[in-house]
Formats: structure tokens, sequence, C-alpha cells
């Protein structure tokens, strides 16, 4: 199929597109996804798109709610769906604007206030920090040792994860459940901008050690924050938004019927990325995650997007054996990796992930459509990807490929940006697909309902 290929939605795509705007951070920066695609993305298709205050717009990978907010911003109603349980905690919370926020800033205050004297009677500065063998002379909360696992080791010190555990207890113990839920997320992003260890880069990682750390003052500042948000955006209280937790695959189990007039959304990727590690250290420290089994079922919930989240009972692949260029693409990855002698575990999963992946997302894609008001218009954020033994994967003409096999109109792929891969140093383009679903009995294709 030939794509029409477009440049940005606002003409030549550069790196400004991809920072957030001084404009844009409301709300948003309550807590933020290191991998979210920024604001002015969204108001570009709701634009082009022509969505009103009438229109209901989906995000079925919500991530952190980026377009949920957006929406709500603009007075436009938004549903959003999303699996990691974090993320979906924190779409809920951002786009629920109903508390007062003179209220909310009492609430932290007092919490705060609790916090503070509980740290001050333990008299925690006259303790040495640490012990010649590495660790407290005197006992410290911890995290009882199956969670413990499943943190990134040293993605926390042990002073700073004692305060933030008796932190939490304040907040739980406090105030109405919502102003606890402000709290947590208020919490989760404290534990990843300033209390913990982490770095990001192509992948979460942990960085440089901090021994102590602001806990209650980090909190409190995002606190003010969410506090001020409120009051600022207090007229738009009633504007419908909601995020639901599901498998983006099985939409049409939780969505109804010819319900939505525009998508905007950025799913995972095909590469190495394990996405459930980007948001480990809170889900995990929050009770969000607490043991392997949990893990386990988050990831069996995702679009099969790395080898990591591979399990010998998926089935994704299978969606896709008659596509003969997505069965090339793995053929070409499963002879490299033989030619280079690549023979360990998740090499040996490579081309598999790529059926799962594009199996997964003709799942997703095929889901939707009952969904979707006749003329729906979708725009789906895509990059390429080299991850896998330096073949390089077309990702948005691929999904476009799937797209048109399954009824959709393909508008166009504009260009986002460009970034050089980690692997081969190659330019590779992310890009926004274009689609159209014209509705069933207008389509050529038979009617998926």
């Amino acid at each position: 199929m030939q794509l029409p290929v477009g440049a940005s939605a606002r003409g030549i795509a550069h790196k400004e597109r991809n920072r957030l705007r001084p404009q844009d951070r409301e709300v948003h920066d309550w807590y933020r996804f290191v991998l979210s695609f920024p604001p002015h993305l969204v108001q570009d298709y709701l634009d082009r798109f022509r969505i009103g205050p009438d229109a209901t717009v989906l995000d079925p990978f919500c991530g952190t709610g980026t377009t949920l907010v957006e929406c709500k911003k603009l007075g436009i109603g938004s549903i959003g769906v999303e699996s990691n349980p974090m993320a979906h905690f924190a779409s809920s919370v951002k786009v629920d604007w109903s508390l007062d926020g003179k209220r909310l800033r009492a609430y932290a205050d007092a919490v705060a206030t609790t916090a503070d004297a509980v740290l001050a009677r333990q008299n925690l500065d006259a303790l040495p920090l640490f012990a010649e063998n590495g660790t407290r002379s005197s006992p410290l909360r911890a995290l009882a040792p199956e969670r413990s696992l499943l943190l990134l080791k040293g993605s926390i010190s042990p002073l700073p994860l004692h305060k933030t555990l008796t932190l939490l207890d304040a907040i739980d113990r406090q105030g109405a459940v919502a102003e606890r839920r402000y709290g947590r997320l208020a919490l989760a992003n404290a534990l990843v901008q300033r209390i913990g260890n982490l770095k990001f880069g192509p992948e979460v990682g942990v960085g440089r050690r901090k021994e102590d750390a602001p806990v209650v003052a980090a909190w409190l500042d995002g606190m003010r924050t969410i506090a001020r948000d409120l009051r600022n955006f207090s007229e738009r209280t009633h504007v419908p938004a909601r995020a639901i937790k599901a498998d983006a695959r099985q939409l049409d189990q939780v969505l109804m019927p010819e319900s939505v007039d525009a998508v905007i959304t950025s799913p995972p990727y095909p590469n190495e990325k394990d996405y459930t590690r980007t948001t480990r250290l809170e889900s995990v420290v929050l009770g969000f995650m607490r043991d392997r089994r949990q893990l386990r079922s988050l990831k069996q919930e995702l679009v099969r997007s790395n080898t990591r989240g591979v399990y010998k009972a998926d089935t994704d692949d299978l969606e896709i054996a008659d596509n003969v260029e997505i069965q090339r693409l793995a053929d070409a990855i499963e002879s490299r990796r033989i030619e280079l002698g690549k023979t360990s575990g998740f090499e040996r999963l490579y081309a598999r992930t790529t059926l799962l992946y594009f199996g997964g997302m003709l799942r997703h894609l095929a889901a939707l459509r009952p969904i979707l008001k006749p003329k729906a218009k979708l725009a789906y954020v895509v990059g390429d990807q080299a991850s896998y033994l330096r073949v390089m994967i077309r990702t948005g003409e691929r999904l476009a490929d799937i797209a048109h096999s399954l009824g959709y109109r393909v508008l166009g792929l504009d260009l986002f940006r460009t970034r050089p891969s980690t692997v081969t140093g190659e330019q590779l383009r992310e890009e926004v697909i274009m689609l159209e679903w014209p509705g069933c009995g207008r389509s050529k294709r038979p009617c998926p309902l």
C-alpha cells in the first residue's frame, strides 16, 4: 500500500515538538510518565480532527493521562484505558478536579506535620548513616522481602525509604479517600523525581545513591502544586473524563458500541524497553505490585513489545500468520541472529516478540472497530526500531498496513520527530499514523460486528 507521508502536524518536525512547554505543565506535572508524548501534540490533532466539546476522545494506551488531561482542559470528554495499575491510578487522579484546593492544602499541611513529628521522635539525625557493613545501625522500616525483590537494586536508599513509608502511613491515616489519592500520587511523583536513586536514559537505571532525601518537603511541594492547579481548573470539574483498567486488546468488552469520535494515543513500540520497570519503584512502594505473580499478571495484560514480557502460552503471533511483510521481517531477524551466532534466551525471542507485537496490535485495532463512530479519526504516535540485531522495523508503515487490512482508511503518516538509534546511530522516525474508520456498511471490508 502506498502511504501518503506528510510533515509534522504544523509543518516541519524539529526538537521543540517533544518539549513540554511551560503553559502545558499544569496537571500534567502531578505525575508524568517519562516516555509520555507532549500535551501540545494532543492539541494539534484535536484541532486537525476538528474535535469539539460534544465529542468523546479515547486513549486506549493512556499511560499517565496526557490525552485525558489535555481534553479535560479544553472541555472535551475523554476515556482512557490502561493496564498498568500505577499508571491507571495516576490517570484516574489527574482527571479528578472535584476537590477544593484549600481543603487539599490543609490536608497536606496536617499530614506533613504528623510525619515530621514521628520522624523527629525517632531522632534519626543523631544516628550514623551506615555501619561498616553497609547497614543502618538502628532498625529502619523496610519493604517485605518479596516486594524488595521486585525493585531495581539500589533504586532507593534505606533512610529515604524509611521516611517514605512513615509518610505513607500519615497519608493513609488522615483525610478522606479523595485527599489520600492525591497524597499517594504526589508521593509517587516525589519518589521518582527527588527521593529515589533512579536515572532515565534509553532504559531506567540506578544513578547516584542518595544517603538521605527531603522526603516530606518534596511531597509537600507536589501537594501544593496539585492544590494550586485544582483552584485554577475548578470550572472544568464537570467535563467527563475517566480511566478504565483493562487490556487494550479487549476494548469491545469494556466500552460501548459507537461511543468514540476520535482516538489519540501512543502505544508501545517493539523494542527491548520493559515498560513495567519505568514505574516499578512507585508501584512497589505504594503497594500496586507486591510479588512476582502480580508482575507476571500485569505483563500478560500488555501488548508484547519486549522479550521480558513473552510467555510460552502467548498466541498473538497467530493473529498475524498471514501477513507476508511481518513474517518476512521476523524471518530477517531470525536469520540475522543465526548469522551472528547469537544464542542467548532473549535473543532467540526477538523474532517471536516481533510477531507477538504486531499480532497484539492487530487484536487491538480489531477490537476497537465496534467502539468507533462512523468517520471517527485516529492518531497513533509510533516509532521505528532497530533494537533487534539492527534489523530496521518501520513500525508506522507496518501498523498502517494492518489497519488497512482491517477496513480502516489510512489518511497518512506525519513525521513527529527523528532520533538516533542507540544501537546503530541511524536516524529513526517517530510518526503519527492518521486513520479513519468508515463505519459498518461504509467500508469495502466485512462488517466487524
